[in-house]
């Protein structure tokens, strides 16, 4: 249990630190993300910039929350809560066909589809899942903790392109 904590806190990790990073590295990145959550129109257009600000920022708290034991618990908390509100929200966009999408990981802005609630889902699960695994006072090994790290890295890179991925099968198909 100990090994599925880690490769869920390596996961998470990447996954919120190249969204927050993809959200604040410039002022344009965080208008385009401000511009992406209007049009999804889920929440007020007052308060709408502040809102993001918050969103970014929290984004950019959970990795490092993640990183110490004491304070893991809380990362994978808040992980929930956040994942949790992102796909409520996607889901809502999809329920009222409003066309919208997010830059959440850069520059691509697909529209959203059953993919992005799909996958806001699993990093739900994902996070709860090592809520339930943390803490149990035991370490693994080197060989079982590098192999935990390298699957939720790997894991996270392809979460993260997920939109590039379905392009390109798309593409090829």
């Amino acid at each position: 249990m100990w090994y599925t904590a880690v490769l869920c806190r390596v996961l998470l990790g990447f996954v919120f630190a190249a969204s927050a990073f993809a959200k604040l590295r410039g002022r344009a990145a965080f208008a385009g993300f401000t511009k992406g959550l209007a049009a999804m129109r889920v929440v007020p257009e007052r308060g709408l910039r502040e809102l993001a600000g918050v969103v970014a920022v929290t984004e950019a708290v959970v990795p490092v929350l993640l990183l110490a034991p004491g304070t893991v618990r809380l990362g994978l908390g808040l992980a929930v809560l956040l994942l949790s509100a992102f796909t409520l929200a996607v889901g809502v966009v999809l329920r009222r066909g409003t066309v919208a999408s997010c830059p959440c990981f850069g520059a691509a802005q697909a529209p959203f589809g059953v993919r992005h609630v799909v996958r806001n889902t699993v990093l739900t699960g994902v996070a709860a899942a090592g809520l339930a695994t943390v803490g149990g006072g035991a370490s693994g090994q080197g060989a079982g903790v590098l192999l935990a790290v390298l699957a939720g890295a790997v894991l996270a890179s392809l979460v993260i392109r997920l939109d590039d991925l379905v392009a390109l099968f798309r593409l090829s198909g």
